[in-house]
């Protein structure tokens, strides 16, 4: 017996100058925010430091002021949080993603009926 089917709704924003914010990158800063690591996070995404440190580094370039505050290592070891812009970033894209599924709930629901069954 073939289960329910559901629908998950994804935002990205794409601005000017190439910044696309969407599901990752804010996963990433929440991860950031409760590890207080950015290679924990990574981690966490199965994602290299690199890239997480790429993705940090290019929304702390486009945000004003940066959204991530990283220490460097050494023998206390290093750390990285949430600025309060990084908080409010997080905020406004989980209240937009809030929105848009609140306002998009019937016509998901209408495409839903239409799909195929499958199983």
């Amino acid at each position: 017996m073939a289960g329910k089917a559901k629908a998950r709704l994804k935002i990205r924003i794409e601005f000017d100058g190439g910044l696309v914010l969407g599901p990752g990158k804010i996963e990433l800063l929440e991860g950031i925010r409760e590890t207080g690591s950015i290679s924990a996070a990574g981690r966490r995404m199965q994602m290299s430091y690199k890239r997480a440190w790429d993705l940090i580094d290019a929304m702390n370039r486009h945000f004003e002021p940066p959204v991530v505050m990283a220490s460097k290592g050494g023998s206390g070891g290093g750390g990285a949080s949430l600025t309060a812009a990084g908080e409010a970033v997080v905020a406004h894209y989980r209240r937009i993603e809030a929105h848009c599924v609140q306002g998009t709930t019937p016509d998901v629901s209408g495409l839903l009926k239409r799909l195929a069954p499958t199983g």
